[in-house]
C-alpha cells in the first residue's frame, strides 16, 4: 500500500466519518503537523501517510467551485467542505451542474435579492453568473419558450432550510418577467399567489424544535402564461398534511399556527361571546408544552386586527 507525498503548504484529506480537509503546516523529523478544519492540529509521521486513510487534495476542492460538479474531489467530504467555504462568504448558492444547492444564511445578505440582481440573472444563461435562484428561474421561463413544453422547479429540503422562502423569490422573478409584457406592472395573479402565503401558513404551517414556521404539508404551484409571456392564470394544490399534529405534538412544538391565533388574537369581548379562555386550557394545544413563541407571538395578536 502505497504512501502520500505532501509538502508543507499543502493540503491533505484526512478519513474520519467523512474525508475532512487538511493543512500540512510543518514537517519535522519524519513527522507532519496536520491543521484540521476547525483548527484541531494533529502530528502524524509520515510513515502512516498511507492512501487508505489520506488523500492529496484536488486544487479545485482547496479554492472552492460555483459548480461541484468540475470538482477534482468526488466524496462527500469535498462536498461539505465547498458548501462551507462559499458559506462563509456569504455565497449560499451553489450548482452541481444545474442543480442549485441553496443553505439557509438565517440573516439578510445585502444585495442579494436586489432589481440589479434579478435584472442581470434575467439576461444570461445559467452559468454565466454566480449561482443563484434567479438563474434557476430564469432557465425555467426561457425554456418555456425554447421547448414549448411546460417547466418545473421541484424544491426540496429538511425542514427550516428556506424552502418557502425559495419558492418566494421564484414567484418574484417570474412576476418581474411578466410585467415587462405589460407595461411594467406585476400580475395581480402571482401577488394573489404571494399574498395567500399567511393563510396556507396559518393552516399548515406549525412551530418544531428546529424551525419556528414550519411547513407542515406540501404544496404544487401552477403559474399559466400567454404566448407573449404574461401570467394569465394560476391555482396552488396542497397535499400530505401532517393530520396527526392536530391531536399531537412531539416536547417544545406546537400544533397548527391558526389555533393560537384564534385564542390569543382574538380582543377579549369575542373570546368571551364565543366561550375561548387561555391556550393553555386545552389540550390539542398545550401538550407538548409549549404554547407561548416569542417569535410568533406579535403576529398572533395582529393576524385579526386587519
Amino acid at each position: 500500500m502505497g504512501l502520500v507525498e505532501v509538502q508543507p503548504g499543502g493540503w491533505l484529506w484526512v478519513k474520519g466519518d467523512v474525508w475532512l480537509p487538511g493543512e500540512v503546516l510543518s514537517q519535522s523529523a519524519g513527522q507532519l503537523s496536520i491543521k484540521l478544519d476547525g483548527d484541531e492540529v494533529i502530528k502524524v509521521p509520515s510513515s502512516d501517510l498511507k492512501t487508505e486513510n489520506y488523500a492529496v487534495m484536488h486544487g479545485s476542492s482547496v479554492r472552492g467551485v460555483p459548480d461541484m460538479a468540475s470538482l477534482g474531489d468526488l466524496h462527500e467530504g469535498a462536498i461539505l467542505y465547498n458548501l462551507k467555504q462559499r458559506y462563509f462568504n456569504n455565497k449560499i448558492y451553489t450548482y452541481i451542474g444545474s442543480i442549485l444547492v441553496a443553505v439557509n444564511p438565517y440573516k439578510p445578505i445585502s444585495g442579494l435579492y436586489s432589481n440589479e440582481n434579478l435584472e442581470k440573472y434575467s439576461n444570461a444563461f445559467l452559468g454565466e453568473h454566480d449561482p443563484h435562484i434567479y438563474a434557476i428561474a430564469n432557465e425555467a421561463f426561457r425554456n418555456i419558450w425554447k421547448s414549448g413544453e411546460s417547466q418545473c422547479v421541484l424544491i426540496s429540503g429538511e425542514s427550516g432550510a428556506g424552502k418557502t422562502e425559495s419558492t418566494k423569490m421564484i414567484l418574484d422573478f417570474l412576476s418581474a418577467q411578466s410585467a415587462k409584457k405589460t407595461n411594467g406592472e406585476k400580475s395581480q395573479i402571482s401577488s394573489r399567489i404571494l399574498s395567500s402565503s399567511p393563510i396556507l401558513e396559518a393552516f399548515g404551517n406549525a412551530k418544531t424544535v428546529y424551525n419556528h414556521n414550519s411547513s407542515r404539508f406540501g404544496k404544487f404551484i401552477q403559474l399559466y402564461f400567454s404566448s407573449e409571456g404574461e401570467i394569465v392564470g394560476g391555482n396552488i394544490s396542497h397535499y400530505l398534511l401532517e393530520k396527526n399534529r392536530t391531536v399531537g405534538q412531539n416536547p417544545d412544538e406546537r400544533n397548527y399556527h391558526i389555533f393560537y391565533q384564534l385564542l390569543i388574537g382574538l380582543t377579549d369581548p369575542l373570546k368571551s361571546k364565543l366561550g375561548i379562555t387561555d391556550p393553555k386550557d386545552f389540550r390539542y394545544v398545550s401538550e407538548a408544552g409549549c404554547v407561548r413563541d416569542p417569535n410568533l407571538e406579535s403576529t398572533e395578536r395582529r393576524i385579526f386586527t386587519h
